[in-house]
């Protein structure tokens, strides 16, 4: 064999794969310009500010937000994987806060809306939603329920052709923006899983004013995604339309399993994408930063840590992409989506902790950001369900 006919590795070539068509790609390639253009610079003034609503607004108009809903609602009529597509892409952001904000509007409100909603509520809700203008929040998690989703203990309890809500929801989402939300009830509360509801609700007038019975108790701090708010909700004596209930009364247990392993799937590319960002920056670093007269990349010390976090990487992106086709191809695969959600997770924080160890003084300092990626990932070990959550699913699974 002459040298002209030998197969030489291009590691530079452009990397296809078999769920993305070029369609998916070009949206890869204009989402990640615009993501960088317009929302980028504003990384480090959001963590201060919060973003704001006209970043949503601007998405929409872009069509981002719409990109798996049909056309008879603004959508593009996508498939699933325009959501991993735009999850990636957002990464580029370098601003966890603000992709944990567009993928509740886009991956936790707007899907059952789509799914279980009437068409009047899909013309009030969805639509406008997907084109930026109304945002929405997710109401699960309680101060004394997370996980946990039958032990929630906010109430709807029907009087005439109203609902009368009551409870209190924390850790949420957008809650100090939001005009509307997909909260959970329990609208028979001695009826346990076969007693909660969801209700599609309005929580603020069309000037961002809070309707008469519900209020945020507070604003959370955290120890990262600054860039989003987080609130704790009270509800006390809200009332609300009979037709506000989502999907079946009684039924609202089974509509919000389904819609945490979309959140847990999405979760899972977010995480992945931002752990290669973060190795993309190690990568830099290593070929700018000298130490002993050499790029410290020379090191094998560090040149396996780069390595070691490629391999880790791609293995839990291949696997994700793996199980998405899946859930594209109309399986609900809830044991490969845990172990997806729970892979990704552990291992995008193991590779924030190296890139601050490679980054050496500099990585524990602000102006390198990594130490806000660090915090921002820590995250998703905890939302759309714990490590230990994603474990017992995984372990029950097998009858154990």
């Amino acid at each position: 064999m002459s040298t002209e006919t030998v197969i030489k590795p291009d590691h530079e070539a452009g990397r296809k794969h078999f769920i993305f068509t070029q369609e998916h790609e070009d949206l890869r390639e204009s989402m990640t310009d615009w993501v960088k253009k317009e929302l980028y610079p504003h990384r480090n003034e959001w963590e201060e500010t919060k973003w704001p609503d006209s970043a949503m607004q601007r998405a929409g108009e872009l069509g981002y937000l719409g990109l798996c809903f049909p056309e008879e609602y603004g959508g593009q009529g996508g498939d699933y994987y325009y959501s991993l597509v735009r999850a990636e892409a957002l990464s580029h952001s370098a601003n966890g806060g603000l992709g944990m904000g567009f993928a509740v509007q886009t991956d936790m409100v707007l899907p059952p809306v789509h799914l279980l909603g009437t068409e009047e509520q899909k013309q009030k809700y969805l639509a406008p939603g997907i084109r930026g203008e109304r945002i929405g929040a997710l109401g699960i998690t309680e101060p004394g329920a997370g996980s946990d989703v039958a032990g929630i203990r906010t109430t709807a309890i029907l009087d005439g052709d109203e609902y009368v809500i009551n409870g209190s929801k924390t850790f949420i989402t957008n809650a100090a923006r939001a005009d509307f939300m997909v909260l959970v009830t329990k609208t028979d509360p001695d009826a346990g899983h076969d007693g909660i509801t969801l209700m599609l609700i309005d929580i603020r007038d069309e000037n961002g004013n809070d309707l008469p019975g519900f209020s945020v108790a507070q604003n959370l701090e955290k120890m990262g995604m600054l860039s989003s708010d987080t609130g704790e909700l009270a509800f006390e004596d809200f009332r609300v339309p009979a037709d506000s209930v989502l999907g079946q009364v009684g039924k609202g247990f089974y509509h919000i399993s389904w819609e945490l392993q979309s959140e847990r799937l999405v979760a899972a590319a977010g995480s992945n994408a931002s752990a290669e960002r973060l190795l993309e920056t190690a990568i830099e670093y290593a070929k700018d930063r000298n130490a002993f007269g050499r790029p410290i990349g020379k090191f094998q010390a560090i040149r396996h840590k780069i390595a070691d976090m490629a391999t880790k990487i791609e293995a839990s992106k291949q696997f994700t992409y793996s199980v998405a086709w899946r859930v594209n191809n109309g399986e609900y695969p809830v044991r490969e989506i845990s172990m997806a959600k729970l892979l990704s997770a552990q291992m995008a924080c193991e590779v924030a902790d190296q890139v601050i160890q490679i980054h050496g003084g500099y990585g524990y300092m602000k102006e390198y950001e990594v130490e806000r990626a660090y915090r921002d990932l820590r995250l998703n070990r905890i939302g759309a369900g714990t490590d230990e959550v994603m474990l017992e699913v995984i372990g029950r699974s097998y009858g154990l």
